[in-house]
């Protein structure tokens, strides 16, 4: 950075001016529609189950998981190529593409006749999604320059705090008042608006193409990752892991990501640089991060089926009891990202990590009658603990690493949350589809509630020891997802414990990529 770039640091942070702020808003339009579509579809799940299939034979919930599975994949699949096309086709030309693209999945997402199809559209869907937020990224550093990062990462920060609050209030609240397609029908004039809104106000810049693209590391991790997941997610359905759909799925599934892992230390630029590794603090900030996205993500799809298809809300209704969750992470978020320059990453995510721990605990004795406010306590505080623990991972990760390092471990951090979140995903869908599937009368019970008919077919007697049971396989799943988060606290106690140089911006290199 020159010398009148650091003499003007001081006054900059204070004054976003006009222009950047009009670019920000593209911006936080784009990332809204992104952040929005992973949590909005968490309670569309159970109305899936039935529209696709009936009250009475609803599709597996493990099946109907693959719809989250498929869009968080394809966010994976696309954030490491962002960098390169970007600068193969220009920012503002790639950004309007993916604005587009996502519109397009979204329209193709709300005209689904099997869940076959909109498991398909959403991972085009995703492929658009997964560019919207480091696209926004670059864009909006170009604009005010690196040493306003603090300025910029806040004004983003917004969509990830509203994303877990309104994502499944909105989503209920158009399956109640309309249907399941307006969830992905709202994004088409939003997405309109943003494009003109782009093309309006972006500035046109000129592709510089900088390094080739490694077409063969993607076409060994994505369907390597792909595969493996789907054999996982097929085991309730075959009703063995030694079926050959099964088993071949995810050995072939895990041969080609072993021969991905191999082949990543051959290109000048791959696809993920896990020579990065070497990097110790790096290393730990992502064994610790998979962990805990695996285990807070794949359990978060849990809560808004439990309030539905056991207590019997509707759609709304379980949006609104799953906000809390998001209110605490909204209160721990800002001060523990004000904490990170002050502390040591060490200090601040144990911490984190016992408040999820707490929550997390309470659900495991979930019952068909445990009180809403012991439950809407337990979220808070879990949502506590998420607030002091995914930012100040992906921050501290990245501050040792040297400027030019930082884009590649921005995209390694991305790439890992995403993976381990659509890995959490299939897992807790599979343990709770098996679970489910062990009580002959969880599956009537929860299908009594919302079918009148069924409902005069069954003793109450029946319906109570249904939904009892149903609500033990959501405990004996929460228990899985609990041990996941006490594992995670075995690399976080490796984190620094004293507080570190940062490298961020020793120059004017790219900045990190906000995590989604």
């Amino acid at each position: 950075m020159s010398s009148d770039s650091k003499a003007a640091a001081p006054d900059l942070p204070d004054h976003i001016d006009g222009a950047v702020l009009k670019i920000a808003g593209v911006v936080v339009i784009g990332a809204i529609m992104s952040i929005l579509d992973i949590t909005v579809v968490n309670v569309a799940l159970p109305t899936f189950q039935t529209a696709f299939g009936s009250a009475a034979h609803p599709i597996a919930y493990s099946t109907v998981a693959w719809s989250v599975t498929a869009y968080t994949l394809a966010l994976a699949t696309v954030i490491p190529m962002t960098g390169w096309a970007a600068d193969r086709f220009g920012t503002k030309r790639l950004y309007m593409t993916a604005i587009a693209l996502f519109v397009c999945g979204s329209v193709l997402c709300a005209s689904a006749w099997s869940i076959g199809a909109l498991i398909g559209f959403r991972v085009l869907q995703g492929l658009g999604g997964g560019m919207l937020m480091p696209l926004g990224m670059t864009i909006m550093t170009r604009a005010a320059g690196p040493h306003r990062i603090g300025r910029l990462m806040a004004i983003l920060g917004v969509p990830m705090l509203l994303g877990p609050i309104l994502g499944p209030i909105i989503g209920g609240w158009l399956i109640q008042v309309a249907s399941w397609h307006w969830i992905f029908l709202i994004n088409a004039p939003i997405g309109l608006v943003a494009i003109v809104y782009a093309w309006r106000v972006l500035p046109r810049d000129t592709p510089e193409p900088s390094e080739s693209f490694d077409f063969l590391g993607m076409a060994l991790m994505s369907p390597g990752l792909a595969l493996f997941l789907f054999g996982v997610s097929s085991i309730p359905a075959e009703g063995t892991a030694t079926a050959p759909r099964v088993w071949v799925s995810m050995l072939i599934g895990a041969a080609l990501m072993v021969t991905f892992v191999f082949h990543s230390f051959r290109p000048e630029h791959p696809l993920l640089d896990l020579r990065l590794f070497k990097n110790r603090n790096l290393a730990v900030s992502v064994i610790t991060m998979f962990l805990f996205a695996a285990a807070f993500f794949g359990g978060l799809l849990l809560v808004p089926t439990y309030f539905q298809e056991v207590r019997g809300e509707s759609t709304l209704q379980a949006g609104l009891l799953v906000a809390p969750q998001g209110i605490g992470a909204m209160i721990t978020m800002p001060i523990a990202g004000s904490q990170v320059d002050k502390r040591p990453i060490g200090q601040i995510v144990p911490f984190g990590l016992v408040f999820i721990l707490i929550g997390m605990l309470g659900l495991t004795q979930l019952t068909a009658t445990t009180p809403y406010p012991v439950i809407i306590a337990e979220l808070f505080v879990m949502g506590l603990g998420m607030g002091a623990t995914m930012m100040p991972l992906f921050t501290s990760a990245l501050k040792t690493l040297k400027a030019h390092e930082v884009a590649r471990g921005s995209t390694l951090l991305n790439i890992t949350q995403q993976i381990a979140s659509s890995c959490g995903v299939a897992i807790m869908s599979v343990l709770l589809t098996n679970h489910l599937q062990a009580s002959k009368l969880a599956g009537p019970a929860m299908a009594s509630l919302h079918d009148p008919a069924l409902a005069s077919k069954l003793s109450p007697a029946v319906i109570a020891k249904g939904l009892e049971d149903a609500a033990q396989a959501f405990a004996d799943t929460y228990w899985v997802a609990w041990a996941m988060v006490l594992l995670t606290v075995i690399p976080a106690m490796f984190l620094p414990r004293k507080q570190e140089a940062s490298h961020l911006l020793d120059d004017e290199g790219t900045p990190p990529v906000v995590v989604h």
